[in-house]
């Protein structure tokens, strides 16, 4: 059994890009602690922090963690920080890290979950997170893998909007290239507490705005076979493995993966729609 930590922006981050290795994790009895960055901007930060356990407990996850801050939302940064809290993006560098590095000690971590150095699609609390986990790796010798997918696919999405009129110019340098990719893992098993965990964040499924909520509620009303379809892969980088193109895609998963199969069988006969 190991202990894995995964960190993350904000509330909900921890489903989109990493439900299913979470699950899979803790079918296999890995504990495995969540640790978010900030509380939530849009609604209550008591509320997101409730959703975020809820979503938690329906990935098996054993603990969640709030480091402090609060949102930095988009745009230029020209909120307050709200009484007793700094927003990430503010946060100094060396604090923030500290605080992430005494959680891996304490909870003695073999593997740190974080994102790319984009921070996917460059919001600037996910790019904080990458600063911030690389620093904290760092400090306490952690393994790092970074949440991520292929930038390619991304690229020509991006192409596809530019020709119906939206800017999409940021979508074509998100994520990370696929040569650098080093672990991508089927989670098509855990596709049904992935959605339910999704569902989980009721204040940006049910009563969000913008075209993220939007999408959320989508895809939880979504049958679990092509909830499985579309969200059922998930891809990591691991820096310390990028030594050549294509290094990682044929060794990445055998190598975290070892001794997850029968765990894996037992998680696919539980959650097969």
């Amino acid at each position: 059994m190991k202990t894995i930590l995964a960190f993350h922006a904000h509330p909900d981050d921890e489903v989109v890009l990493t439900g299913g290795t979470l699950a899979r994790l803790a079918a296999e009895g890995h504990r495995v602690v969540v640790a978010v960055a900030c509380d939530g901007m849009t609604g209550a930060p008591t509320e997101r922090l409730d959703e975020l356990r809820a979503s938690a407990a329906v990935l098996g996850v054993a603990r969640v963690v709030h480091l402090g801050y609060a949102d930095s939302g988009h745009g230029p940064l020209l909120f307050p920080d709200p009484p007793g809290r700094v927003r990430f993006a503010r946060a100094d560098l060396d604090e923030a890290a500290s605080k992430l590095a005494a959680l891996l000690r304490e909870e003695r971590a073999a593997l740190l979950l974080s994102y790319d150095a984009q921070g996917g699609y460059g919001h600037r609390d996910h790019v904080k997170v990458h600063e911030v986990a690389a620093t904290a790796a760092r400090l306490t010798g952690t393994r790092v893998l970074e949440a991520t997918r292929p930038r390619e696919p991304i690229a020509r999405a991006a192409r596809f909007l530019r020709l119906l009129g939206y800017d999409a110019r940021a979508l074509r340098t998100a994520y990370t290239p696929s040569a650098e990719i080093t672990h991508r893992f089927d989670v098509r098993p855990y596709a049904r507490q992935k959605r339910a965990a999704l569902a989980a964040h009721r204040s940006q499924v049910a009563a969000g705005r913008g075209r993220a909520a939007t999408l959320f509620r989508l895809l939880v009303r979504l049958p679990v076979p092509v909830f499985g379809l579309l969200l059922g892969t998930e891809w990591f980088r691991e820096p310390a493995a990028v030594v050549r193109p294509g290094f990682g895609r044929s060794m990445g998963l055998r190598r975290l993966g070892r001794g997850w199969s029968s765990g894996a069988r037992r998680a696919a006969r539980h959650c097969a729609p």
